[in-house]
């Protein structure tokens, strides 16, 4: 008796962008852009599956455990897009077969753009509150210049009513 073993093949993982498809868009759009240039039309914009392809190595970059916790993360993704687009023109297809790492590494810088700008602001909001002395602002017993926040009164209309917060 002859047995035959049937290797199981291994099922092609499905990746978020297809990086063929994405080339094969990137040379057509290059092409459109090309022509619109020798017409003297203005460039024209990107396909959405090129927008899409852009949104979804960003959104996958940002779960990365090195951009995870950051609360600006929805900056952080437009910043890649914007930077995908704006330096769309520059991708050459006869120096690389690849631009999912290309735009990936495009999105990965502008991240760390992002972070550094918002780190900046942080140290900028920090040394405005040490300089106006936020000691005497804040307190511990949550009043500001003797006013509780929970009794506060508001004066509405001429009639002065209770806000309880």
């Amino acid at each position: 008796m002859i047995t035959t073993t049937v290797m199981a093949r291994r099922k092609k993982s499905e990746h978020y962008v297809n990086n063929k498809e994405f080339l094969a868009a990137l040379i057509a759009y290059k092409e459109i852009v090309e022509i619109a240039a020798i017409r003297g039309e203005p460039k024209p914009r990107i396909t959405n599956y090129l927008g899409e392809c852009f949104l979804k190595i960003a959104t996958h970059l940002s779960f990365k455990p090195n951009f995870v916790n950051y609360m600006f993360k929805d900056d952080m993704i437009c910043d890649g897009i914007e930077n995908c687009v704006q330096y769309i023109g520059n991708f050459d297809p006869n120096k690389s077969s690849n631009p999912f790492a290309y735009f990936t590494q495009i999105i990965h810088y502008a991240f760390l753009r992002r972070i550094q700008k918002e780190k900046r602001q942080l140290e900028i909001k920090n040394k405005i509150l040490e300089k106006t002395g936020f000691d005497e602002v804040f307190t511990d017993d949550n009043t500001i210049d003797g006013g509780n926040y929970s009794d506060y009164n508001s004066i509405k209309d001429g009639v002065h009513s209770k806000i309880r917060y």
